[in-house]
């Protein structure tokens, strides 16, 4: 009788045989310690075994049926040589258990760019992909959604394939200064100095792709340039990508001078988290009314992004649900 019970409540995914994996791709499938199979235990509530190259698997019958579609649309990832990551499970597992996996095929997991050490940048989500699309089709695109989404290190990426390219001729990357509850007058410097700090993540991305030194050179001819937001005032922008960071942060006002520097052969991405304004008076962030004020330009495409796009560790998703099912 257990043997019986026990035969409807295991499975088993033959590896090598149905999919056609190596040993270096179950090694890929598996993750470091077997790290990837302990979280779709967790995820899928199943107890997973490997012997060889066979998946063993208990579970219930939809437990079983949802892990075999999560393997189905891992195995592509795998075979395009790219790394498993702990938030693809995730993102794959969620989407398994909302029935939208047809999502992953929608997404065009080319490279964008190459970092300085090889690695390729490409899209992880549906919605990062539909952000990339927008940046190729589009002239000027809204980024909009939270921490982790990838909206900074997306635009940096696209922006270095296209100077990579000779597409463009300068990356200009720019934010409000707006400090987030801390007081910039008592730093020391000049504001540029001031503002350099929050620029940060900026910085981080282009050295990640073109290294610290071609950075340095880049700047100092002036293919890349960084400055606060106020700076951008009276200045037509030709042959150029420009990224907005932290577009929640400037007033409407400081938005329209923005959009209104875009000049012939250029494109501008504008990034914002309207659950982080750091203004006074948060009514008086620019981006919220942005869309009605643009939804009709067909020129310019907002893009939206959501917890189901956050790339960083697994941990900032459900502090970023927690907080948005707080909100509502």
């Amino acid at each position: 009788m257990n043997i019986k019970v026990r035969s409807e409540i295991l499975d088993t995914i033959h590896l090598t045989e149905s999919n056609e994996l190596t040993f270096e791709d179950i090694r890929l499938l598996t993750g470091p310690n077997n790290n990837h199979l302990k979280m779709l235990e967790e995820l899928l509530e199943l107890s997973i075994t490997i012997r060889g190259s066979d998946l063993i698997f208990e579970g219930s019958v939809k437990n079983r049926e949802l892990f075999k579609k999560v393997i189905h649309n891992i195995i592509p990832i795998i075979k395009r040589n790219q790394a498993i990551e702990a938030q693809d499970i995730i993102y794959i597992c969620n989407l398994v258990k909302e029935e939208k996996e047809h999502l992953m095929d929608e997404i065009d997991f080319s490279t964008i760019v190459r970092t300085y050490d090889g690695k390729s940048i490409t899209a992880k989500t549906h919605g990062q992909y539909k952000l990339i699309h927008a940046m190729k089709s589009k002239d000027i695109v809204f980024s909009i959604g939270p921490a982790g989404t990838g909206k900074t290190y997306l635009a940096v990426a696209y922006a270095a394939s296209l100077l990579k390219r000779e597409e463009i001729k300068k990356i200009v990357l720019t934010r409000p200064a707006v400090e987030a509850g801390e007081s910039l007058g008592f730093l020391p410097g000049d504001l540029k100095e001031k503002v350099d700090p929050y620029l940060q993540p900026l910085y981080d991305a282009l050295n990640e792709i073109f290294g610290s030194e071609q950075v340095l050179k880049y700047m100092e001819k002036g293919v890349i340039e960084i400055a606060p937001l106020a700076y951008m005032r009276g200045r037509t922008l030709n042959h150029s990508f420009v990224i907005l960071d932290e577009a929640q942060n400037a007033t409407s006002g400081q938005i329209k001078m923005f959009l209104t520097r875009l000049g012939f052969q250029s494109k501008m991405l504008i990034n914002g988290d309207v659950t982080q304004i750091d203004l006074r008076n948060q009514e008086s962030s620019g981006l919220k009314g942005t869309y009605e004020l643009l939804k009709d330009i067909k020129e310019i495409s907002f893009i939206y992004l959501s917890s189901r796009d956050v790339v960083r560790h697994p941990l900032v998703q459900k502090i970023i649900e927690a907080y948005e099912k707080n909100d509502k």
